[in-house]
């Protein structure tokens, strides 16, 4: 299930679903060590003797964040049980701590109303050795194993406390938990238990006259010992839990607003951005573990595309910290060679893989997409165009400027000028992309900036690239450039013609102009061939999309649409405009994106091509930065247009 709502400060990171159950917890990073594995933590009610939990279909719900900042604004009504919920949920900012301020509405006569808080654990990834226990120091509930502790605590006007809690196992000799415990309306209040274990509390919010509404507060603490989480507990019950909601929600308006916008709907994409990144400088791809069913892994790694072109859509969006933590990063897991590998861990180590380091006959080679190492020089050179940082830039010059460079730079083909085969962007085949030597044309162009000696040597090789790029990747005949060239088992060579959306990168990094006739009926080929002539639209990323395909009608819908892709078609109408009028086509392709967007402003990666329904993770990190590009540039190609 699509994680509509995800909320975090770079350490912490939670993840509500649709139905608005809490489904993630991730601490100390984020993206690892998801401590419930996705299973979902349950919120209930019991009215006057009837109860129901959130994902009761009979629920009407709207998702959405307070304007401008990652705190939850979710209103929830249930017509049977006649009242109203309002959430405001957020992680604070400074602090890893989860608050919740629930306020219930009551629309029937006066009533008495509880509320229920459930946390099934799987602390470290694993229900083995948890620990539930009720804990005076911090009057709640806390769950524990090695160096993670977490603490679920509640207010009640002025009375911090629980009112109710229950200690169990679950999925031992046929127990489900301890939320069904909680159906009667009464928890039975045992004080611990140990194994596969879940959690949930209770908070009386009492009468409710018809017409009147009344207010709970509840906190979930992560810390790395029980000493940490109560003084943390100690400051909540201090300062309350509302200051530590009101001092969130108003950093986040400063943050988004940091600089001046001429548009109003590149905020909620920003603030998801940042949740998908770690305090440490990883950019993740997506925390949505539903994935795991599809090939037992998940997203929950940083890819250096990916994480390059977020931090460059948070350069052109005016966020520098954000950028620089990726670049440090960067500088202390390239490898001696001078090349970033497939993917890593939120940490920074080595993710997993299924890119081999030899061949078929078992010759070594680099278990690589390219594109990931020039990219990261792009977005780089770019930060510093935008900043002019020098003393920044300077750090970063010969550790991993030239280390990249020289890579890119030998890594090269001396028969035909281009880059040596790798693994293409979609990480499902080898040979020659044009997607890839644009990017590596595009980082050898930002390794220029430096000693004349290097910059004449780079500038030869990314010369050799382009000519190689028009001679081996340019079909006359078809008259648009193909998706690459390969090697046969046999040792002959191949041209791959299928149509990919990725080829838009031959403009997009600058080693073509956009409207570069060549470019021109390379992109019209695209639309034509890719655009899905379905109620859906959008377009595919090449003919016949195997992953995760819904449809075998091939001709009309060569796969199911992709966010990135359809806006990628669209950068380049903004790109090649001329006129305010030749922006009309861009401006529908923002308002498809803002069309097949959840209501809390979540993109996916994908969508089924006849429901619209989101398919793959949510959110997708990539999504959302190729829309924070495509809303910057249409503002600024708007502007130029019309000075």
């Amino acid at each position: 299930m699509s994680r509509d709502l995800p909320i975090g400060n770079g350490s912490l990171l939670v993840n509500f679903d649709r139905n608005y159950q809490l489904r993630d917890i991730y601490y100390p990073r984020v993206g690892q060590e998801n401590h419930t594995s996705g299973e979902p933590c349950r919120f209930g009610i019991w009215v006057e003797g009837r109860f129901s939990w959130l994902d009761d279909p009979a629920w009407s719900r709207n998702l959405v964040y307070l304007p401008d900042t990652l705190v939850t604004n979710v209103t929830l009504r249930h017509p049977d049980l006649t009242l109203s919920l309002t959430f405001n949920d957020t992680v604070d900012l400074g602090r890893d701590m989860l608050l919740r301020r629930v306020t219930v509405h009551n629309e029937g006569p006066e009533r008495e109303v509880r509320l229920f808080f459930h946390y099934d654990w799987h602390i470290y990834g694993t229900e083995v050795g948890d620990t539930v226990m009720y804990y005076p120091a911090v009057k709640g509930l806390v769950a524990y194993k090695g160096q993670r502790c977490f603490a679920a605590c509640g207010q009640v006007g002025d009375r911090i406390g629980l009112d109710g809690y229950a200690c169990g196992k679950k999925d031992v000799g046929g127990a489900q938990g301890t939320w069904r415990d909680a159906e009667d309306g009464e928890l039975g209040n045992n004080p611990i238990e140990q194994g596969s274990v879940d959690m949930t509390l209770a908070l009386k919010v009492g009468r409710i006259a018809e017409g009147q509404t009344a207010t709970a507060y509840h906190w979930l603490i992560a810390a790395r010992n029980l000493a940490e989480l109560q003084t943390v507990a100690d400051v909540v019950t201090l300062r309350g839990p509302e200051a530590f909601l009101e001092r969130t929600r108003s950093y986040w308006i400063a943050w988004v607003n940091k600089e001046e916008r001429e548009f109003g709907d590149l905020s909620p994409q920003v603030v998801v951005v940042r949740t998908q990144i770690d305090s440490g400088g990883a950019v993740l791809a997506a925390n949505d573990t539903d994935i795991i069913k599809f090939a037992r892994d998940t997203y929950s790694y940083m890819w250096p595309r990916d994480a390059a072109l977020a931090v460059y859509a948070m350069d052109q969006a005016g966020y520098v910290d954000v950028p620089r933590r990726f670049f440090e990063l960067c500088a202390r897991i390239v490898t001696k060679d001078g090349y970033f590998r497939h993917k890593y861990t939120p940490a920074g180590d080595p993710g997993s893989s299924w890119h081999p380091w030899v061949d078929a006959t078992g010759k070594p080679q680099y278990p690589i997409q390219e594109d990931e190492t020039g990219l990261v020089l792009f977005a780089l050179w770019q930060h510093y165009d935008r900043h002019r940082d020098f003393e920044f830039f300077k750090a970063y010059y010969r550790p991993l400027i030239i280390l990249v460079g020289d890579f890119l730079a030998s890594y090269i083909d001396p028969l035909t000028g281009l880059p040596q085969p790798s693994y293409d962007l979609w990480e499902e085949r080898r040979g020659v992309m044009s997607f890839t030597v644009a990017t590596v044309w595009a980082g050898l162009r930002a390794a220029l900036y430096g000693e004349m000696t290097l910059a004449d040597r780079y500038r030869g090789v990314a010369d050799g690239i382009r000519q190689g790029t028009l001679r081996f990747l340019f079909d006359p005949e078809l008259n648009r450039f193909i998706r690459r060239i390969y090697v046969r088992a046999d040792g002959t060579t191949a041209r791959d013609l299928t149509i990919d959306s990725s080829v838009y990168g031959l403009w997009y990094f600058g080693m073509f102009a956009a409207d570069d006739p060549q470019i021109v009926s390379t992109m019209k080929a695209v639309y034509e061939r890719l655009w899905c002539k379905s109620p859906v639209g959008g377009i595919a990323r090449y003919e016949n999309d195997w992953y995760y395909q819904v449809s075998q009608d091939i001709a009309n819908v060569p796969g199911n649409p992709w966010f990135i892709c359809t806006m990628w078609y669209g950068q380049w109408l903004v790109s090649q405009a001329r006129s305010l009028d030749d922006l009309k086509k861009a401006h529908e392709i923002l308002e498809w994106v803002a069309g097949a967007a959840f209501p809390s402003g979540v993109l996916s990666e994908q969508l089924d091509p006849y429901t619209k329904a989101p398919i793959s993770v949510s959110p997708l990190t990539w999504s959302h930065a190729t829309l924070v590009s495509l809303v910057n540039e249409y503002v600024r190609k708007r502007k130029a247009l019309t000075a």
